[in-house]
């Protein structure tokens, strides 16, 4: 979360051009919504005795399960005047539509026919596979968002706060019949290097823009440095 705001602040500086992220987590951990209350949200005890990292993003949304090895996740910080040379939008909603093109393009590329579903979802016959939320700053937008590769319902079940009714197997079948995942929708033999290389060149087709692999330039990872501070304090986590 701390490179990710820090790639924000730079792109507002001027100092990177619009960026693509994609990357995993480890260990698992669960992120929660700016607005969201930790304690109502994630049973903190059940991480720890997990291993879990918690951490608070600084977008909206709801409390997500980063699952090692089971999800994949990607931010795009794009300024919002050259998002509209792709495709012009009004508002916030509409934004979601022109970025999350790239997340169905590079779907296709798997062979997995997806859509979009308002206010910021990617749904596959009816079933979720990605959620996406946004902030923005000065003319930028960071859209991050979840792929789902696998998905351990009862492991998220234990990690964020649902009510014991919902526990029940019913309950778990319930919910794994609303959801999905890539290795299970996509052409057999997939992999997270296939994943990756798909959501590149769908988001450079959807944005019609060619992208060049790099590293964080030293502004970027010193000031990530800097906000990974913020971000692995009390205050800031247990903030509402």
């Amino acid at each position: 979360m701390a490179v990710d705001e820090a790639i924000l602040w730079a792109r507002i500086k001027n100092i990177v051009p619009d960026t693509l992220r994609v990357y995993t987590w480890l260990p698992s951990a669960v992120s929660i919504g700016f607005f969201q209350s930790l304690n109502l949200e994630v049973d903190l005890e059940e991480c720890k005795r997990s291993g879990f990292d918690v951490v608070r993003r600084i977008t909206g949304g709801g409390a997500v399960y980063h699952e090692s090895g089971g999800e994949l996740t990607y931010s795009l910080i794009v300024g919002e005047e050259s998002l509209k040379t792709v495709k012009h939008f009004d508002d916030i909603q509409s934004s979601y539509a022109v970025i999350c093109q790239g997340l169905l393009e590079g779907f296709s590329k798997l062979g997995i026919s997806a859509q979009f579903k308002p206010i910021n979802d990617i749904i596959v016959n009816g079933k979720k596979i990605s959620g996406n939320a946004q902030t923005r700053r000065n003319g930028v937008i960071l859209q991050h968002g979840t792929i789902l590769l696998n998905t351990d319902i009862p492991t998220m079940f234990k990690v964020l706060k649902v009510s014991k009714e919902k526990i029940s197997d019913k309950a778990i079948k319930a919910v794994e019949a609303r959801v999905t995942t890539i290795f299970k929708e996509g052409k057999d033999g997939i992999n997270l290097v296939d994943v990756k290389k798909s959501l590149h060149d769908g988001f450079s087709e959807a944005l019609n823009v060619q992208f060049d692999d790099a590293s964080l330039t030293n502004i970027e990872s010193n000031k990530a440095v800097e906000y990974r501070e913020r971000f692995s304090s009390p205050n800031w986590i247990n903030q509402r």
